[in-house]
């Protein structure tokens, strides 16, 4: 008897059409801690270190509401040399800051708490994260590792992989940092594309899950203004106005030249039918979808 078909949950994704807009996590403040070893399955919380040093980043992280993600360079695996660690931060003004530093000894990512304490450095180039997560999904490290390996010859200083963003069924995910955008569903040639048109303030439609300082009805509603109007820069519409009625939402957006001066969106809120969404999660889940019903400039 045959034996039944592996899945893959990227896969099942792009074959259902399953919505990536309105996918985006919420957040501000990103720690990244170079890890060459193998990554645990939850990450930074399962690694072996001392449990002082643990505790302490990790409480320190959780009062600034910020996430962890152990990195490492594409590629063969570097040996030797200083590990690197960063806070990288996206302040509500839409000013980025980052802080940079190296350990050696376990003790000595003790400095992250520090860092989360203090604003940082202003600007920086911008980091670009791939989710390689393979003992988390084994799609994450499928399709994340040539999308970090292309996105690497272009920008070899800018990219790392990273262990769990979320959006498995996305894979390869590309997060944005500190400029706090997700990209979902990538390959090698569409991640470079992407990744120029965002250098250059162009964010498009096609591959955004959304921004980290919106909510997911409003992540849906600049992902369906794009759509409409065109790509636009990461501060060139911002939320006006956010309504909700049941299970409907009406977001208007404020745009500035040459984008339309308001946008109003409205929203259908559902959630989708019970099935597998990821490849080692639950048997059935469902998600919530935000479906654009109307884009209109006012």
């Amino acid at each position: 008897m045959a034996s039944a078909e592996r899945f893959f949950c990227a896969d099942s994704a792009r074959q259902q059409g399953d919505p990536m807009a309105g996918t985006a996590p919420r957040g501000f403040v990103w720690v990244l801690v170079e890890y060459r070893g193998r990554w645990p399955v939850n990450g930074f919380e399962g690694l072996h270190l001392d449990a002082a040093t643990k505790t302490a980043v990790f409480s320190a992280a959780q009062a600034a509401r910020a996430r962890i993600l152990l990195v490492k360079r594409p590629g063969r695996r570097r040996r030797g040399g200083h590990g690197q660690w960063a806070v990288l931060r996206r302040e509500t003004s839409g000013a980025v800051r980052q802080q940079w530093g190296t350990w050696d000894r376990e003790e000595d990512l003790t400095q992250i708490v520090t860092a989360l304490e203090t604003p940082g450095d202003l600007g920086g180039l911008s980091v670009l994260l791939v989710c390689s997560h393979g003992h988390h999904d084994p799609c994450c490290a499928v399709r994340g590792r040539p999308v970090a390996r292309a996105l690497a010859e272009r920008w070899p200083d800018q990219v790392w992989e990273c262990s769990h963003v979320g959006g498995d069924r996305f894979a390869a995910n590309v997060v944005v940092v500190p400029d706090g955008v997700y990209y979902g569903s990538l390959d090698a040639e569409s991640s470079v594309l992407t990744i120029e048109e965002h250098f250059f303030d162009r964010i498009h439609h096609h591959h955004l899950r959304g921004y980290t300082d919106m909510s997911p009805p409003q992540q849906a509603a600049l992902a369906a203004t794009l759509r409409r109007f065109g790509p636009a820069g990461r501060s060139d519409y911002v939320i006006a106005e956010s309504v909700r009625e049941g299970d409907r939402w009406r977001v208007r957006l404020a745009g500035r030249a040459p984008h339309p001066e308001r946008v109003d969106v409205e929203l259908q809120a559902h959630r989708t039918p019970p099935c597998r969404l990821t490849c080692r999660g639950a048997p059935t889940a469902s998600v919530m979808v935000y479906e654009p019903t109307s884009v209109r400039a006012v």
